[in-house]
């Protein structure tokens, strides 16, 4: 259904610009009304051609877009031209003369056709970014602007002579156009598929637009322009052929094809031709000074607009190159920082599978430990039972249980810590968790000037999450402390934990020096730790963590000095923890 309206649009499209054209030139009586007529289908032509190339920049490709408003763009040099001739045609009464820069607009509408071919979207290979395209196309229009100037400009202002301005407009011209076509042509031979239907179109419609151009330059040389007005009717109609390619596009589905390898991603013809014609103007004018017989005005005029060109072109090509150079430096930046964060990755995954496998070793020591651990608890308890109070073995059996009992809840926090299992959510009690976590870290704080003090609320609302993530969390924020004091000789760790409205608060508050940067602190590789010491993905996991269990964590200094991270957790309220989540024992603070 949607291809038989595209198809009806089509076919009406044609019949009314085209026939529309052919009837007004054959059929209205030659005057004001048949001159009025067909100025206002020669502008509506290439209004439809641009609404219709436009039709299709609407994609997620950024190439592809820019082609199609490329196209449209030449489309609308070619429509400003004609408004302008029209103005001076019916309003202003400029009858039999065109202003030379109503030529110079539609020369110039070819210019967007060439960057156009340059972009090649049918290639997936080649680069999406489009920085320097605006650059690419300046250049380009003042090479071919150069050119038209030092050509035809001359015998038409400073020394006119109407036979030598039109042979060497139409010349210039014609190259021009026929570097489009030639274009068009070779892609439509390296391209496939969709592409290669819109490639063949293009030049079916551009070769359509030379022959035009042809039948109105030899009505032009034989004065019958205005006498046989169907001659500008195959220009017409190539404009018509460039809008009914809009419509045939919007109706296609269009996928990158790969480049062959010889390809480069660095080949922009278009900059190059424009380069080189910076340099070809360096030429043309040693032939204006030397070797050309043209009248003395005209080369002085040649040789000033050479100089100009020369400025604008090299000043543009150095900026290029300017943006170039830093863009390929910050490529290199970017290389060489994605290179050391592969490098901490790499540490990163070597520590992670070494700690997997002391994880494992951990949990085998630890299932060995228990074993005499109960026996010595059981013999603990016969001696406690089998002596009466307030006697040397009763009380050697009490002390005896309570180490025992220490050790077992050490060895049964290093088990949670070792276990690698998924994320299983449940009631848990903060202060059991943060209790385990503290017995952990004290194991080799003896000797160090470094003290934890634990300052938690008796009761506190019950949060959901995982027991081991949560230790790992804490484990990691008090090791982090303790390595920051350790470097300043020693210091204090305040942990507390409080109730803020529906929230559960865990605070680390250090004595040490502080965070460098504590806006990113929580981005993947950053640390300021040594190389070897740490790998900066810590505290992103512990981030990442508490995003999961729907919580926040915070890290700030403080203006007395040291640093705090305030964690916060959603508490499940009016519902008690469950009780043995994490075992309870004694915390040694020193």
């Amino acid at each position: 259904m949607k291809s038989s309206r595209l198809s009806v649009l089509i076919w009406g499209a044609w019949l009314f610009f085209v026939g529309g054209y052919a009837v007004v030139s054959l059929f209205v009586p030659r005057g004001s009304t048949q001159t009025a007529l067909s100025y206002l289908l020669a502008c509506l032509t290439p209004l439809f051609a641009n609404t219709t190339l436009l039709w299709n920049a609407a994609t997620p490709y950024r190439r592809r877009n820019a082609f199609w408003m490329l196209l449209a763009l030449g489309c609308t040099l070619w429509l400003a031209g004609i408004l302008v001739l029209s103005y001076g045609q019916l309003v202003v009464g400029l009858t039999g003369y065109i202003p030379f820069y109503i030529d110079l607009l539609f020369f110039l509408h070819t210019v967007p056709f060439m960057a156009a071919l340059a972009l090649a979207p049918h290639a997936r290979k080649m680069r999406e970014t489009l920085r320097f395209g605006l650059l690419d196309l300046i250049l380009l229009s003042i090479l071919w602007l150069y050119v038209y100037i030092f050509a035809a400009m001359p015998w038409k202002t400073i020394s006119p002579d109407l036979a030598l301005f039109r042979s060497r407009d139409i010349s210039s011209y014609m190259i021009e156009n026929l570097v489009v076509v030639i274009g068009f042509g070779f892609l439509f031979f390296r391209s496939t598929g969709t592409w290669r239907k819109i490639y063949g179109h293009l030049f079916g419609a551009t070769a359509l637009y030379i022959v035009g151009f042809i039948l109105t330059a030899f009505a032009v040389f034989n004065r019958t322009i205005y006498s046989s007005p169907l001659v500008r009717l195959p220009a017409l109609a190539a404009f018509v052929w460039l809008g009914t390619i809009g419509i045939v596009a919007h109706d296609l589905v269009f996928e990158p094809e790969v480049s062959p390898a010889p390809t480069r991603r660095n080949t922009q013809w278009p900059v190059r031709l424009a380069m080189l014609g910076v340099l070809a103007a360096l030429a043309l004018a040693g032939w204006d000074v030397f070797l050309s017989d043209a009248p003395l005005p005209v080369q002085r005029f040649r040789l000033l607009v050479t100089l100009i060109t020369l400025f604008v072109g090299t000043s543009l090509v150095f900026y290029r190159q300017h943006l170039v150079y830093q863009e390929r430096t910050s490529l290199v930046h970017e290389l060489w920082e994605s290179l050391e964060n592969v490098k901490r990755l790499q540490t990163h995954f070597v520590q992670s599978e070494k700690l997997a496998s002391l994880g494992q070793l951990a949990a085998g020591a630890a299932h060995e430990i228990n074993n005499p651990l109960t026996a010595i608890l059981g013999y603990a308890d016969v001696l406690t039972v089998e002596n009466p109070q307030n006697t040397r073995p009763h009380s050697l059996g009490e002390k005896i249980r309570d180490q025992a009992r220490r050790t077992k809840d050490l060895v049964n926090n290093l088990l949670s810590f070792a276990r690698q299992v998924p994320a299983e959510k449940q009631l848990l009690d903060l202060n059991t968790v943060l209790t385990g976590a503290v017995q952990l870290r004290n194991l080799d704080l003896r000797g160090k000037n470094i003290r934890i003090e634990l300052e938690s609320r008796s009761v506190l609302p019950a949060v959901r999450g995982d027991p081991n993530q949560l230790l790992q969390v804490f484990y990691h924020l008090i090791s982090n402390a303790v390595d920051a004091m350790e470097t300043g000789g020693g210091g204090i760790l305040m942990i507390r934990t409080l109730r803020e409205r529906s929230n559960v608060i865990v605070e680390f508050s250090d004595t040490g020096p502080g965070m460098q940067d504590p806006e990113k602190v929580f981005d993947p590789f950053y640390t300021t730790k040594p190389v070897g010491k740490g790998t900066g993905l810590g505290l992103s996991i512990c981030y990442g963590v508490m995003q999961e269990h729907g919580g926040t964590i915070l890290g700030f200094n403080r203006p007395e000095g040291g640093c705090t991270f305030r964690l916060e957790l959603p508490a499940v309220l009016a519902v008690f923890p469950q009780a043995s989540a994490l075992p309870v024992a004694p915390i040694n603070t020193r």
